[in-house]
C-alpha cells in the first residue's frame, strides 16, 4: 500500500511540474504586448532579473552563521549546519509550528503531538523520548535563550514564524558552545529587522481545516539610530482529534540602537499566551475496527479528567555589542523571563510559577601573523530559575482536591565558562577548537513534608566538554570538514520532578547522559544552479534516558537511565535550479540508532534493539515553479520510515509495537498582485492531499496508549497584505 501511495505522490509531482514547464514560456510571453509602456516593461524586466539573482544566490555557500557563538563563514565551520532563509519560510502553509520550518533540515525530527504548537524536537535522536518540549538542544531567539538552566525548552510559543527571517541549525554534540543545553545541537532563530523607511508593515490572515484561524500583523522601520520591528498574532483551532482545541496570542518587539559604529544595543520584548486541550494517545484496539472514524477520538481519560495545558510568559532581554579596540569586542546579553503554567493530567492538577534570569558574556579577539589568522573568544554563561510548584489531586474534570500532594520550590542554576579558538592557516585550511566546563545545580525545598517526611534535597551535575574540527576548502565552490565533540545531558526539569519514589521531591537516582561523536562532511556547489551538503556522523551515548510507568501510579510517566546507545547515519540536502524559474530542494536522513543494552526498570534486559520513535529513513522533497512573475506553484513529497514504540522492539498480536511507513503529498499555489499600490498575495495549500492515515507521534507506554493519529487532508488559504 505504501508503494502505491508513493507512486501516486510521484505522479502528482510529474503532472504538476511538466505542465508548468511546458506552460512557462507561453505564460511569460502572453504578457508582452506591442502597446506595452516601455518604462513599465523595463521596470518589470529589472524586477524579474532581480528575482533571478536572488534565486541564484541560494546556491552560494558563502554564508555567515553565528550559531557557534562566533561569526564564521559557513564554509569554514566544521559542523553540519543548515540555514533556512526567508524564501523557504514564505512557503509555510499554516505558519503555526516549528515542524513546518524544519522539513528541509536533515537530521531533525519534530513530533507535532496535537496538530497545533505542542511539539517536541530532537536532533540525531538527542531528546527523542522527552514527553513534551525539547531537551539538550540550545534554542535562541534574537540572542535570548529559551532553555532553562538544565537545558530544557518547554515549548516554542515565543516564536511567531511569519516574523522570522533566518534560522541556523547546527547538528551534533555542541555542549562546548552553550553547555548542557546544546549537547544535541543548536537552533538559532533571527527575526526580521525593520526596513529603511520610518514605517512599513504587513498583515496576514489564515483560515484552514479543523477550525484553524490565525491573524498576524507586523510593522517596523528606522528612525534616527533606532531600527524597530513589532509583530503580533492571534490563533485558534479545533484540532484534528476530539479534545485537541487550542488558542494562542503572541507579541514580539525588537529595538536595535546603533549608538555608534562600535556600539550597538538591541532590546527584545515578548509575550506568549497559549492554551490547548490534551487528547493523549490511543491504543490500536480502540480504532482497529473503523480507523477513519474512531482514530479522531480522544483517550477516554482526556475529556473525563479535563486534560489541558496553559502557558503565559513574558520575556525581556538586552544584547550589547561593544568594540573595545580595533581587534577586540565584547558581546553581552542579559534577560529575564516570567512564566505561569497550569496543567491537568489524570492524576493531578499542576500549578507552576517560573522566574528565569540569565546572563551571557564573551570577549572576542582577532589577530594575524602573516597568512595565519586567529579568532579567540572567552566567556561565561549564568542562568537561574526558581519554580514554585503546587499539585492537587484531579478528582475529575480538573476539579482539584482540597489537600495538595506536592508543595515545593525548586531552584536551578547553570554556570559555564568556555574558550573558543578558530585559526585560518591560509585560504584553504582552518582549525576550530573549544573547551568548556559546566555545573548545573538543582535544589528543592519541600514545603509539604507529607507524613513528616522532608523531601528537600539537591542534585548537582558537572562536566567538562570539548570539540575540535578542521576544514579544507581547496576551491571556492567545494569544501570538506571533520569534527569530534562531546555532549553532556543532565536530567531536565520534567525528568527530575516526576519522582517515582515519592509524591514530590526529586528523582535523585537519575544521572547525566554523556556522549561523544564524530562527523565528516562535504558542502559546495556545482556551477551556479546546484548546491549540496552531505554529513556522515557517529554518536555514542552512555546512560541514555528512557520512560516507564509503575503499577502503583499507572497514570504518571517517569524517567530512568536505561542503557547505552550507538548511532550513525547520513544527512544530505540539495538545492537545484535546473531552469531559472524552477527550484528543486530535498533533504534526506538515514538513521541507524540502536541500544547496545537496555536495562528496563522492571528488571528486563535487551540488547541490540532500535531506539523508539526513530525512523531509519526521512525524506522531504519540494519543487516550486514560477509560472509567471505573479504566479507560483509547488508540490512536496514527505516520506517517513517505520519506527518502534519502545526499546524492547516487541510486536504484540494486535500489531502494537511498531508503526507503518508512510508517504504524504502536499501542494500549494501562490498568486501575487498589487491593489492600489499595495502588494497582496493569496496562498492556497493542501497537506496530505491523498488522506493518508498515519501516526504523527508515538511514545513508550506500557498500557499501549502510544499512538497519536495525524490529520488527514488539510487545506488552508492565506491572505497576505503588505506595504513599503
Amino acid at each position: 500500500m505504501s508503494r502505491l501511495r508513493f507512486r501516486l505522490a510521484s505522479a502528482v509531482l510529474t503532472f504538476v511540474l511538466i505542465p508548468a514547464l511546458l506552460a512557462g514560456p507561453a505564460y511569460a510571453s502572453s504578457g508582452e504586448s506591442g502597446n506595452q509602456d516601455p518604462a513599465r516593461s523595463q521596470a518589470e524586466e529589472q524586477a524579474k532579473e532581480k528575482a533571478k539573482e536572488k534565486t541564484r544566490s541560494e546556491t552560494n555557500v558563502e554564508v555567515t552563521v553565528t550559531a557557534p557563538r562566533v561569526e564564521i563563514p559557513l564554509k569554514k565551520n566544521p559542523a553540519a549546519t543548515t540555514v533556512v532563509e526567508t524564501p523557504i519560510l514564505k512557503t509555510m502553509p499554516r505558519t503555526i509550528a516549528i515542524d513546518e520550518v524544519m522539513k528541509l533540515v536533515p537530521g531533525v525530527k519534530v513530533d507535532n503531538q496535537a496538530d497545533g504548537e505542542r511539539v517536541h524536537l530532537s536532533i540525531r535522536g538527542e531528546g527523542i523520548l522527552t514527553e513534551r518540549g525539547t531537551r539538550g538542544i540550545k534554542t535562541l531567539v534574537d540572542g535570548i535563550p529559551l532553555n532553562d538552566p538544565s537545558g530544557y525548552v518547554p515549548d516554542f510559543y515565543d516564536i511567531d514564524w511569519p516574523g522570522v527571517r533566518r534560522i541556523e541549525v547546527l547538528r551534533g554534540p555542541a555542549a562546548t558552545f552553550y553547555g548542557s543545553g546544546s549537547s544535541g545541537g543548536i537552533i538559532n532563530v533571527l527575526t526580521r529587522d525593520g526596513g529603511p523607511d520610518p514605517v512599513a508593515g504587513s498583515a496576514a490572515l489564515v483560515r484552514g481545516a479543523f477550525g484553524l484561524k490565525k491573524g498576524f500583523a507586523e510593522m517596523g522601520g528606522t528612525t534616527g539610530v533606532l531600527n524597530y520591528s513589532l509583530t503580533g498574532s492571534m490563533l485558534t483551532g479545533d484540532g484534528y482529534r476530539d479534545w485537541s482545541a487550542y488558542k494562542g496570542d503572541k507579541a514580539h518587539g525588537k529595538f536595535a540602537f546603533t549608538v555608534s559604529p562600535k556600539v550597538k544595543v538591541t532590546a527584545v520584548l515578548g509575550w506568549a499566551d497559549y492554551w490547548n486541550q490534551n487528547p493523549e494517545g490511543l491504543n490500536l484496539d480502540w480504532f482497529s475496527a473503523d480507523p477513519e472514524t474512531l482514530r479522531r477520538q480522544a483517550n477516554p481519560d482526556s475529556e473525563r479528567m479535563n486534560e489541558y495545558q496553559k502557558t503565559q510568559r513574558g520575556t525581556g532581554g538586552v544584547t550589547a555589542t561593544i568594540g573595545l579596540a580595533e581587534n577586540l569586542d565584547l558581546t553581552a546579553t542579559a534577560y529575564y523571563r516570567h512564566t505561569r503554567y497550569e496543567e491537568a493530567v489524570p492524576s493531578t492538577v499542576i500549578h507552576r510559577g517560573f522566574d528565569t534570569p540569565g546572563l551571557l558574556a564573551q570577549v572576542n579577539h582577532k589577530s594575524s601573523w602573516g597568512r595565519v589568522k586567529n579568532f579567540l573568544s572567552v566567556g561565561a554563561d549564568y542562568a537561574w530559575q526558581t519554580i514554585d510548584e503546587v499539585k492537587y489531586p484531579n478528582l475529575g474534570d480538573a476539579v482539584e482536591g482540597p489537600e495538595p500532594v506536592a508543595d515545593q520550590v525548586m531552584t536551578q542554576t547553570g554556570a559555564g565558562v568556555f574558550l573558543l579558538d578558530r585559526i585560518e592557516l591560509d585560504r584553504h585550511w582552518g582549525l576550530f577548537g573549544n573547551v568548556r566546563y559546566d555545573r548545573v545545580t538543582n535544589s528543592l525545598d519541600d514545603h509539604l513534608q507529607a507524613g513528616g517526611t522532608d523531601l528537600s534535597g539537591e542534585v548537582v551535575y558537572e562536566q567538562p566538554t570539548g570539540r575540535v574540527g578542521v576544514t579544507w576548502n581547496p576551491a571556492a565552490d567545494f569544501g570538506l570538514y571533520a569534527s569530534w565533540g562531546t555532549g553532556f545531558l543532565p536530567p531536565g526539569t520534567e525528568e527530575l520532578v516526576n519522582n517515582p519514589y515519592a509524591l514530590g521531591g526529586y528523582n535523585t537516582e537519575l544521572v547525566a547522559a554523556t556522549s561523544k561523536g564524530e562527523e565528516v562532511g562535504a558542502r559546495g556547489r556545482i556551477g551556479r544552479s546546484l548546491s549540496y551538503d552531505v554529513a556522515l556522523f557517529h554518536l555514542a551515548t552512555e546512560n541514555d534516558f528512557g520512560r516507564y510507568r509503575i503499577p502503583e501510579r499507572p497514570l504518571e510517566t517517569f524517567y530512568g537511565n536505561v542503557g547505552s546507545s550507538r548511532r550513525y547515519g547520513v544527512e544530505t540536502s540539495l538545492t537545484w535550479f535546473p531552469v531559472e524559474d524552477l527550484a528543486l530542494r530535498a533533504a534526506y536522513t538515514y538513521s541507524h540508532f540502536k541500544y547496545v543494552t537496555v536495562e528496563t526498570l522492571t528488571g528486563e534486559t535487551f540488547e541490540d534493539t532500535w531506539l523508539p520513535n526513530c525512523p531509519p529513513h526521512q525524506l522531504y522533497a519540494d519543487a516550486e515553479y514560477r509560472v509567471t512573475r505573479a504566479l507560483t506553484a509547488g508540490v512536496s513529497i514527505e516520506h517517513m520510515g517505520a519506527w518502534y514504540i519502545d526499546g524492547t522492539n516487541e510486536i504484540q498480536p494486535n500489531g502494537y509495537g511498531r508503526t507503518d511507513p508512510y508517504t504524504l503529498a502536499h501542494v500549494r499555489i501562490g498568486y501575487r498582485f498589487e491593489a492600489g499600490g499595495t502588494p497582496v498575495e493569496l496562498f492556497l495549500s493542501g497537506r496530505n492531499i491523498f488522506n493518508v492515515l498515519y501516526y504523527g507521534f508515538t511514545e513508550p507506554d506500557p498500557d499501549g496508549n502510544s499512538y497519536q493519529p495525524a490529520p488527514t487532508a488539510e487545506w488552508s488559504l492565506q491572505l497576505r497584505v503588505g506595504w513599503k
